[in-house]
């Protein structure tokens, strides 16, 4: 006998202004406008008019510098945004590269077919990676504008990086804190670069995890990409570096010039979703630090456990300790099972100046946390909508301006200004 289920799609929260636009990869809110960094060229960075929340206008938008580019992050600090530049496609594309080993190694007689299989790619797919593959990339890094006025965002700088190029980052109005790709390392690395000359951008330091530097003698103890920084958030003198399958690192910036190791953990193996994104709640509680984190879930695995949102207690740095994991059943989400609909943990709005936790969960949508109780996370609203034509949500970053409205960005459906009604 078929069961039907009441899905709840949304709970203490309710729809503000919404804006009908390609999906996004991150957006920021400061002083009546949001940035959004969109996952696909040609679209790129939209800077949106959010003064009259009900009718969200945009008033410019800045492409790619070319056609295999994305710039789906941005960030703004006053009359400052840097939108990243990262190779589309990268993941995929640089599958192109294994393509001339692999037809050496199964003989000069081998097939698309055969090659496409050890790729876990199409056969027709074959010549699109061979073509990246020979030419290259060559793009990658960030750029830096000046946003006084909103309507001619004006380039400053372009910082050209290497590899794959620029991932997520934070900043501030003295420095950018960039997750990139560099010559002799493997994976993304912390690069520190000065913004007190915003048309001239200066590095002052570096930072990676022993093994990560092929070029200085050392060799990673982990195959491929897998142990990388994905971005690394300011807070105070501290920088949090979520390092993917390495776990977090905590640093000392108090000298930005010579960042120091302060404290380490990394997730046991039974985890198997990466660290995204980690940060220290700005209060203690009852005398202790604790931060957030959230793993990103991927390619699901049935019977494997999904990501989690975890609560550490980190108020002595040699003895990090989880306390706490939240995670989302997929019975609440009606589109579990459809081709190309992703679930679970992906990321939470970067500021905890309280104990509320803004989180997007892909098509489980928007969950909002209370963890006023550290050792008992607890959902107090959440919204889960699809679009207008009924496209499942694939929500995938969130802000909360000044006013307490939450804006969340989805990669299929667009923005949504959002409320809460408790």
């Amino acid at each position: 006998m078929k069961m039907e289920v009441d899905y709840q799609l949304t709970r203490n929260i309710r729809r503000v202004g919404h804006l009908e636009t390609q999906g996004g990869g991150q957006v920021v809110v400061q002083d009546g406008y949001a940035y959004i960094g969109h996952m696909k060229p040609p679209m790129g960075t939209s800077i949106i008019d959010v003064r009259d929340p009900a009718n969200p206008m945009v008033v410019a938008n800045v492409e790619p510098p070319d056609d295999f580019s994305h710039t789906h992050k941005v960030r703004v600090a006053g009359n400052l945004m840097i939108t990243n530049v990262e190779m589309d496609r990268r993941h995929f594309l640089r599958k192109g590269e294994k393509i001339p080993a692999l037809r050496e190694e199964l003989g000069p007689d081998a097939t698309d077919d055969q090659i496409a299989a050890v790729l876990g790619v199409t056969p027709g797919d074959i010549p699109l990676l061979e073509e990246a593959s020979a030419r290259g990339y060559h793009s990658g890094g960030f750029r830096v504008w000046d946003i006084s006025d909103k309507t001619n965002p004006r380039l400053l700088s372009y910082v050209k990086t290497h590899g794959f190029g620029v991932h997520r980052f934070d900043m501030d109005e003295n420095y950018a804190y960039i997750s990139t790709e560099m010559e002799g390392y493997v994976g993304n690395i912390l690069v520190v670069y000065d913004l007190s000359d915003p048309s001239l951008p200066k590095e002052v330091s570096r930072w990676h995890i022993p093994g990560q530097h092929v070029a200085g003698g050392e060799t990673p103890t982990w195959q491929g990409y897998g142990h990388r920084l994905h971005h690394a958030m300011r807070c105070g003198d501290e920088l949090w570096a979520a390092y993917w399958h390495a776990g977090y690192r905590v640093l000392d910036c108090s000298d930005m010039t010579d960042l120091k190791l302060k404290g380490s953990y990394r997730f046991p193996d039974a985890i198997p979703e990466p660290t995204h994104t980690i940060m220290p709640l700005e209060q203690e509680i009852n005398g202790r630090r604790y931060a957030v984190c959230i793993d990103e879930e991927h390619d699901h695995k049935p019977g494997r456990l999904h990501g989690f949102i975890w609560i550490v207690d980190v108020t002595d740095m040699d003895k990090m300790e989880p306390i706490a994991a939240w995670d989302l059943s997929e019975r609440v989400c009606p589109w579990i099972g459809q081709p190309g609909v992703r679930f679970g943990g992906h990321q939470f709005r970067e500021k905890l100046d309280g104990t509320l936790v803004y989180a997007t969960w892909f098509a489980g949508g928007l969950r909002v946390l209370d963890v006023a109780d550290p050792y008992l996370p607890v959902e107090v609203a959440h919204y889960m909508v699809p679009g207008a034509d009924g496209t499942p949500p694939q929500s995938n970053d969130v802000d909360v301006d000044e006013n307490g409205l939450i804006y969340l960005l989805d990669r299929s459906n667009g923005l949504e200004i959002l409320e809460m009604t408790l």
